[in-house]
């Protein structure tokens, strides 16, 4: 799974996504994680208002199943939301590895329904039938 951070420094969820100069996205799995690319915006990216500005961060981000953000305004997050990525706001300045970590943690064990539909991003939707076709087998048989 794709995780997205919004970032100035590359080393902490420290941005507003409107304003991150850094989208630093990472590869999460139960056996560990790894850096996949970093994407930078130049420009006046604090004027508010200017729609455009996340057109090329929606872009970067757009494999991904989660965004952490240390701020989003109500436009983008709905931009965000209807690309299927949950944003997740970090309330101060997180280092993005111990994110990783925590992530990496509860993957290992049993995510919570938003996560474990936040994984299902770029999986094949009949996936979702077999399930409820084994449920029922169980049930009936």
């Amino acid at each position: 799974m794709k995780v997205a951070f919004s970032t100035q420094d590359k080393q902490r969820v420290d941005a507003h996504f409107g304003w991150a100069k850094n989208l630093a996205i990472y590869d999460v799995t139960p056996q560990g994680y790894s850096f996949v690319e970093n994407f930078e915006f130049g420009g006046k990216l604090e004027e508010d208002g200017d729609e455009d500005k996340l057109a090329p961060k929606l872009e970067a981000i757009k494999d991904c199943a989660i965004l952490y953000v240390a701020a989003i305004g109500g436009s983008a997050a709905a931009r965000v939301v209807a690309v299927k990525i949950h944003p997740i706001k970090v309330p101060q300045p997180e280092p993005i590895l111990d994110i990783l970590e925590k992530l990496q943690e509860v993957l290992k064990g049993t995510p919570p329904p938003w996560l474990r539909k936040a994984l299902q991003k770029g999986v094949e939707s009949h996936f979702d039938e077999d399930i409820d076709q084994n449920e029922s087998e169980a049930k009936h048989g």
